[in-house]
This record gives C-alpha cells, structure tokens and sequence, in this order.
C-alpha cells in the first residue's frame, strides 16, 4: 500500500484507546488522523538533527501521532529525508505500516539539496534552467516557482527523498509570495494552472489531494497586497477540473499570539464576511495550523488565566497546543519537534479532552 487508508489510520488509532476517549483522532477525507503533527521545519542541515528528527519522528509515530509535515526546502531536503529514513526503518521493523501514516509535504520554494550552495543562482541555473524544468523569469522574489513543470518535478524530488510512491497531502507553499511581482489577475492565472498540475498528479496517484500551506495570505485583511481569498481559491481549482477538485486542505499559522483565523473577519462567504476558519468549516476545508507555539515562544511565561481556562497539563508549551486542538474547525496542530523529549511532552496533551468552544470565547473576552 502507497498511501494512507481509512481502514489503516483507523487500526493506528485503536492502539491508542486513551487517545480515541479524549478526541485525540480526527476525520480528514475518511482518514483518521492524530490532532497533533510533527513538524520538521527548524534545524540545521547537519547530520546531528538529522539523527534526532529521525529518532523524534520515530517516536511520534510509535507514540500516537500518526501526522507528519515537511517541504521540500526544509533543511536543503534533510527533513524529508529524515522521514523517508523513519518510515523506511518502522515499516521494515513491522512497527507500522504505511496505510497507517498521513505524510504532507510542500512544494514552491527554491530547495537546496543537503547544504546551501556557494552560489545559489548558479545552483538555480544549473539544476532547473539548464535541464528545462523552469526559465529563469519564472522565478519570483528570487526563491519561488509555481509553474506546473517545476511543481512536477519537485512532486518528484519529494517522492524520492521520502521513499514513497504517494503523498498524502501536498501544500502549494506560501503561493502569496507571488503576489510581490505579479497583478491579482496574473496570480489567479498562474493558480489556475498550478492547480490543473496538482490535479493531474492526484489522477497518477502520486498525491492524494492537495492545498496551500500560507504564512500571510488568509491572516492579512482583505486589501493587503498578498491576501488571499479562500472563495477565489476554491473557484479557481474548480475551473482546473471543471468541477469537483481535490483541493481539500490549508495550512497557516494559529496559536495564542496569532489568533486571526479565530476572530478576524477577513474572508467572503455569501454576503458576509466572516473568520477564515468559519469559511473552511463551511467549504467543507479541513485546517492544519504552522506555528502552533510560536517556534517555542509560547512555550513558557503565559499568563494565569491560559492555565485557568486549559487545566489538567503540566506546561506552557502544553497549554498553547490545547488552545489550538480546541479551536472548532481546528482538524491538527503541527508543532515543531526535533527531540524525543519534545515528542512525549507534547504528547500528554492528547490525553486530555478539548476544551467547550465557549472557554476560548471567554479566553477572548476577558470574562
């Protein structure tokens, strides 16, 4: 089996039963998935945190997280390496199987490979204009490309590096930053045909849906120059199929210090304008969140009320986390975890039931 199934996310979380009771599983296109991610983005491209995502994705995955993130350009390709090496040594070792294991990656960003080059344009030239897989003005704000010859090849590339023969999931990383160069109406064309790509792969097998994975684009009000607009996205990957499309997910940062996608009425649904996560709910978009403690910012020193509204943890960290996993319309919380013991701090949250959505109502309001 190349991917992940119903029934195989399923067998994963019924090894966890004290898991299962307190809402740690969650649906997302018939898969069962952890409601906490391992993230692989932050580290050195050095063999060292090569080791220890290795021995952190292992233990998520033996643990009760059965939701893995990566891209591409994480760590000049080592993060995804470092999956394939995990996943590689669980499934032969008969700990796991691979129907059992939900794997994103993104694709955008200009990826190094192993190490940053001397010279990066040179690598640039080199390895996608001299072997036409893109042109150089194809390149937007020096670092990204969303043409469909260079998303195929780098659906390609993360095959290989992660050892698979499809990706569960597959982010259009920061698509936004095409907004620095190019008109509104240009961007929804270039959408349009990334989309019809990404469409394409999915019909191979090679990916089984996909999305966009944004840092800006669906925070930032309405007028701002790299906002987007889950209603156009959505129109335009219907226009790449001419009708029902496999874009199915997004990805963007949520967390106590950056609550836009909860309260900041930014996004078109009918006549009204409403929060980005109520116009997911309602499109039927299932929410992964990026930077769900801050890069550890929000890990220590939060304020009395945060252990007050989320009781029975034990750590900062572990309050952050529960705040996002309760947000309705919240499917996981990715969190960054390059250590073992990052893994089984944060994984005492799955233990513990969400909160009422009405505890972060009060959360907001002070009461």
């Amino acid at each position: 089996m190349s991917h992940a199934t119903p029934e195989g996310t399923q067998r994963y979380a019924s090894r966890f039963p004290e898991f299962s009771q307190a809402g740690h599983f969650r649906d997302f296109m018939g898969l069962t998935v952890s409601s906490l991610g391992l993230g692989t983005y932050l580290g050195k491209p050095d063999e060292a945190d090569d080791q220890s995502y290795v021995e952190a994705a292992k233990t998520a995955l033996l643990s009760g997280i059965n939701l893995i993130d990566s891209a591409i350009n994480y760590r000049c390709m080592r993060s995804e390496r470092n999956i394939g090496r995990a996943l590689r040594e669980l499934i032969q070792e008969g700990k796991i199987t691979r129907a059992e294991v939900v794997v994103c990656t993104k694709g955008g960003f200009l990826p190094f490979d192993g190490a940053p080059p001397a010279n990066p344009l040179q690598y640039f030239q080199e390895a996608y204009v001299q072997t036409k897989i893109c042109k150089s003005a194809d390149l937007v704000a020096g670092c990204h490309c969303m043409t469909p010859a260079y998303l195929n090849s780098q659906v390609e590339k993360s095959l290989d590096n992660l050892g698979l023969g499809c990706i569960d999931l597959y982010y259009l990383h920061n698509p936004e930053t095409q907004l620095d160069e190019t008109t509104r109406e240009d961007f929804l064309y270039r959408l349009d045909h990334a989309f019809e790509e990404l469409e394409r792969l999915t019909q191979e097998g090679k990916i089984g849906a996909y999305g966009t994975a944004t840092w800006n684009g669906y925070r930032v009000p309405a007028q701002a120059q790299d906002h987007l607009s889950l209603h156009d996205v959505l129109r335009t990957a219907e226009k790449a199929i001419g009708g029902k499309h496999h874009f199915k997910a997004v990805q963007l940062p949520y967390n106590l210090a950056m609550a836009e996608a909860y309260g900041f009425p930014n996004q078109v649904l009918g006549s009204q304008t409403v929060p980005f996560l109520e116009a997911a709910k309602a499109n039927r978009i299932a929410v992964f969140t990026s930077a769900s403690i801050l890069q550890s910012k929000l890990s220590r020193n939060l304020p009395p009320v945060v252990a007050e509204t989320f009781p029975g943890l034990e750590t900062d960290a572990q309050r952050a986390l529960q705040f996002v996993r309760s947000t309705p319309g919240v499917t996981a919380a990715l969190v960054g975890m390059k250590k073992k013991a990052h893994v089984e701090e944060n994984l005492k949250v799955a233990a513990v039931p969400p909160v009422p959505p009405g505890k972060l109502e009060e959360l907001f309001s002070g009461k």
